[in-house]
């Protein structure tokens, strides 16, 4: 893979992992969305909205790494978001470290290393 494929890559998993950030963080300010007032509100919610647009623009991006990588390769790449958004959660909203989640982490990125190291 090129040094470019590599960082569209990169852009599509910061994109989705920013959008979780922003999903998570509406989620918190939220009213229920039992209720139509709960609905609308989150429609209307400018972080929700920037988080539909950051998922937009990854979903753009990921087809221009479609037309380049295969599948099979690219797609493993997006776990990358599974290490990023739980210490992005940790960090952002004082959400739990545990070492099963560390543990799991590490097992995360070994996986990734190795599907990276493939010719």
């Amino acid at each position: 893979m090129t040094l470019l494929q590599y960082t569209l890559l990169f852009a599509v998993v910061t994109l989705m992992s920013g959008g979780q950030l922003l999903f998570r963080k509406t989620a918190l300010a939220a009213p229920s969305l039992a209720t139509w007032n709960g609905l609308s509100a989150l429609i209307l919610n400018p972080l929700f909205l920037l988080a539909l647009v950051m998922y937009a623009a990854a979903t753009l991006l990921w087809v221009g790494v479609l037309q380049q990588v295969p599948l099979s390769r690219a797609y493993a790449f997006t776990a990358l978001s599974f290490v990023i958004v739980p210490i992005a959660s940790i960090l952002l909203f004082g959400e739990a470290a545990t070492p099963r989640l560390g543990a799991g982490l590490v097992l995360v990125i070994a996986g990734l290393i190795l599907i990276g190291a493939r010719n």
